[in-house]
C-alpha cells in the first residue's frame, strides 16, 4: 500500500509517497481504506523526531486522525464491511499513523462518520475532539464555574469553547482582532485579546481568577496568573516553566490514552450531529502533497485544519 512516512526525520521534505505491505486486521480490529486524513501540529512533531520512536523502525507514519470505509474485518470485531468511520491513530503505535492507504486499528479506536458528514470533515473529529473531552474531564468544572480558552481560533480551542458552553460552563476565550468574530461565533461569553498579557485582560474581567484554563495556545505562565487560587490548567503540551503555585494543578493531556475510548468517540459522532461540534477545513491535497501541507501548516494562520485525501 502507499503511505506518506519518513525514513529520516527532517523537515517537511522529509515526507516520501512510500510503498509497504498492506496490514490485516486481528481479532476485534478492522481496516480502513482511508479517504482522507487531517493533517494536525503532532503530526510535524512525528515527522521531526521531536518525540522518540520508541524503537520503532522505519518508515514512521505520521497522522492521527483519518476517515474512510471499513474494508476489513478480524475475527469477532463489531464493524463490518462498508462501514463509514473515524477513527483515532498512534504513529508510534503498533499500527502506526494515518497518512496510509489503509488503518488497521481497535474496534474502539473507531466510530461512526457522522449522520450526512463527508470523510474529509469527519477526519478533523476524533484528535482534536478526544482531547477537548479530556480537558474537560481532568478539570472537573461544574456548571456556572469559569473556563479560560487560550488559542480559541484553532481547531482545539474550537471544540472546548462549544463542550464547555454545552456543559454550562462561562467562558472567556481569546481572540486576535481578526479572528473575533470566528470566536464570537462559537458562543463564549466574554472575548479578551489574544496576546502575552492574556491573564491581565482575563483577570479585569474576573478579578479573583477563573476556575479553569483551557491552555491550547500554549501560553504556561504566561497565562497562569488568570487562574484563581486552588485551580486548575489543562496542559496540552509539556509544561516547561515552574510550577504556577497558589495550590493550582495542572493537569497534563494526553490524547493518546484514548486510543481506546470509542464511547467517547461516539459521543463526538453525536455532538456533530447535534451541531456542537462543527469541523472546519482550511484546504484539501492530495496525500502526496504533504510535504506542502506541512510547510503551510508550519507557516501559521490556518483557521482550519488542511486534510490529506487518499
Amino acid at each position: 500500500m502507499k503511505i506518506i512516512g519518513v525514513t529520516d526525520f527532517g523537515g517537511p521534505e522529509a515526507l516520501r509517497l512510500l510503498e509497504v505491505p498492506e496490514p490485516h486486521p486481528g481479532p476485534r480490529e478492522a481496516r480502513i481504506k482511508v479517504a482522507a486524513a487531517a493533517v494536525n501540529p503532532t503530526d510535524t512533531v512525528v515527522r521531526a523526531g521531536v518525540r522518540g520512536a520508541s524503537g520503532q523502525l522505519p518508515p514512521h507514519i505520521p497522522g492521527m486522525d483519518a476517515a474512510g470505509v471499513v474494508d476489513e474485518v478480524g475475527e469477532g470485531s463489531r464493524w463490518q464491511v462498508g462501514d463509514e468511520v473515524m477513527a483515532i491513530a498512534l504513529p508510534f503505535g503498533q499500527h502506526r499513523g494515518a497518512y496510509a492507504e489503509y488503518l488497521v486499528g481497535p474496534d474502539d479506536s473507531m466510530a461512526r462518520v457522522p449522520a450526512g458528514m463527508d470523510p474529509v470533515h469527519a477526519a478533523t473529529l476524533p484528535m482534536n475532539g478526544l482531547t477537548a473531552l479530556q480537558v474537560l474531564e481532568r478539570l472537573d468544572l461544574q456548571p456556572g464555574q469559569v473556563l479560560a480558552v487560550t488559542g480559541a481560533a484553532g481547531i482545539l480551542g474550537n471544540y472546548l469553547v462549544r463542550l464547555a458552553k454545552h456543559a454550562g460552563l462561562t467562558v472567556v476565550a481569546d481572540a486576535a482582532e481578526r479572528d473575533r468574530v470566528l470566536v464570537a461565533g462559537l458562543g463564549p461569553d466574554h472575548i479578551v485579546p489574544r496576546g502575552d498579557d492574556v491573564a491581565e485582560r482575563i483577570r479585569e474581567l474576573f478579578p479573583g481568577g477563573v476556575d479553569g484554563l483551557a491552555d491550547a495556545a500554549v501560553l504556561l505562565n504566561k497565562a497562569a496568573w488568570a487562574v484563581r487560587d486552588g485551580g486548575g490548567i489543562a496542559a496540552v503540551r509539556e509544561w516547561r516553566d515552574e510550577e504556577p503555585g497558589r495550590g493550582i494543578t495542572v493537569h497534563p493531556i494526553r490524547v493518546a490514552l484514548e486510543y481506546r475510548s470509542g464511547d467517547k468517540l461516539d459521543r463526538i459522532r453525536a455532538l456533530a450531529e447535534e451541531g456542537v461540534l462543527i469541523p472546519r477545513v482550511a484546504a484539501t491535497l492530495p496525500a502526496a502533497d504533504a510535504p506542502e501541507a506541512h510547510r503551510r501548516l508550519e507557516a501559521g494562520g490556518l483557521r482550519g485544519r488542511i486534510v490529506l485525501t487518499f
